[in-house]
């Protein structure tokens, strides 16, 4: 294991952001870089939101594995930033998976590009829980992920799975559809799942120019998506209620009313869809 983090750690680039630090950073992580925090300071400085978004995004993630386990499944994929280490103790999804009535056994199979967050995630959380592992892994290969080791065996595929899909950020549409329909077509009936996807539906039109540039500096190649653009990756799917919203408005639960008023600024969408 020591050396597999000592060979994930070897391809890391300190000097350009990740959008996994970053989420990190914004959560009070420290498995980030200079960069990363930078990024987030910029992105505060051109619309002081950033931090509060990757919170809201968080919680949304909270809520979705919260009724998930609610609902009955017993083991989760999550694929992209689940594992940031600014959480307190006790509230990784891992930890929300099994506090649900009739769920102490739920298994969290967490897969991870970045090799920060990979390394750390692997030397901090397998060794003290058989019921979590993380793997490497990336939606743009979602054909070589299924097929892995772990992915095959830690995960009982002929039971439902609730899956998030996170890492839509890094594919185009054609892509992510195919992603989309790769895990569709590979979890039981009665599985779920989960997307999340960063838009710009929310930011006023006067600083939507520096937004862009800021983005193509500091994350080139980050997707973004309208709404309409989201809804279509989901076509076909049965949405469990509310549907495609902004991501605080995913059932919230108590969190503070104002982010009701203003919840474009979360500056993501979210949806949870049930495989029939």
């Amino acid at each position: 294991m020591r050396q597999r983090a000592i060979r994930n750690l070897a391809k890391l680039n300190t000097g350009q952001a990740r959008i996994t630090r970053m989420l990190d950073a914004a959560a009070g992580g420290k498995n980030n870089f200079v960069a990363d925090r930078e990024a987030v300071r910029r992105y505060d400085e051109a619309g002081p939101v950033t931090t509060a978004a990757a919170r809201a995004v968080l919680d949304f993630l909270a809520r979705v594995v919260r009724h998930l386990a609610a609902c009955g499944i017993e083991q989760f994929l999550i694929i992209g930033s689940g594992v940031p280490s600014g959480l307190p103790a006790g509230h990784q999804l891992h930890d929300i998976a099994r506090q649900a009535p009739g769920r102490p056994g739920a298994r969290v199979l967490y897969v991870e590009s970045d090799p920060m967050v990979l390394a750390n995630a692997q030397a901090t959380i397998e060794p003290v829980t058989d019921l979590v592992r993380v793997v490497e892994g990336d939606a743009a290969q979602v054909e070589d992920l299924l097929a892995d080791r772990v992915v095959r065996t830690f995960i009982d595929w002929d039971r439902p799975v609730g899956m998030l899909l996170v890492a839509t950020y890094g594919v185009d549409d054609e892509e992510a559809s195919h992603v989309i329909k790769c895990l569709c077509h590979a979890a039981a009936r009665g599985s779920y799942l989960g997307l999340l996807q960063t838009t710009f539906d929310g930011i006023p039109p006067e600083l939507l120019p520096a937004i862009q540039e800021l983005l193509a500096m500091t994350l080139p190649g980050h997707v973004i998506r309208s709404r309409e653009e989201v809804a279509a990756l989901l076509e076909g799917l049965d949405l469990v209620e509310p549907g495609l919203v902004w991501v605080t408005q995913w059932r919230p639960d108590g969190q503070d009313p104002a982010w009701e008023a203003r919840a474009s600024t979360s500056g993501n969408y979210g949806a949870v869809a049930r495989l029939l």
